[in-house]
């Protein structure tokens, strides 16, 4: 049976080099999110794998996730815009890849849901208030 497989890999094996080289998807990355207009879909597509689902954060591998669910900190709006914007501990910085709409719309969700009930929104105003001085790029 060995000497078959060998013989039959031998046999494969100058097919297998002649074949079109893999190619990766052609879509390209780009470092900037695709348009989330509600806040909802902002949570979904970019926050919900670190802080879960239902917002009450995870811990595992060596990091912690906070919870957002029931956080007095999001007490006054201008402290998720600050993290948001500029990272904080493992949270990396979303300064230039979300818009002030989104990063308004995101923080508005998340502070009157999860069981957080407060009302007063974050405009986009208030967010380009607080863009830090200089994006942090990628490398």
């Amino acid at each position: 049976m060995r000497r078959f497989l060998f013989t039959y890999t031998l046999a494969v094996l100058p097919w297998l080099a002649c074949a079109a080289p893999a190619k990766a998807d052609t879509a390209g990355f780009s470092s900037h999110v695709q348009p989330l207009s509600s806040g909802e879909d902002v949570y979904r597509h970019v926050c919900q794998s670190c802080h879960m689902p239902d917002a009450r954060g995870a811990v595992g591998a060596g990091a912690q996730f906070p919870a957002l669910a029931g956080n007095p900190k999001l007490q006054s709006g201008a402290y998720p815009v600050y993290v948001i914007l500029n990272g904080f501990g493992g949270m990396p910085w979303f300064a230039g890849v979300l818009d002030d709409t989104q990063i308004a719309n995101v923080v508005n969700y998340v502070r009157t849901h999860f069981g957080n009930h407060y009302t007063d929104a974050v405009t986009p105003a208030d967010v380009a208030a607080q863009h830090p001085a200089v994006i942090p790029q990628e490398e």
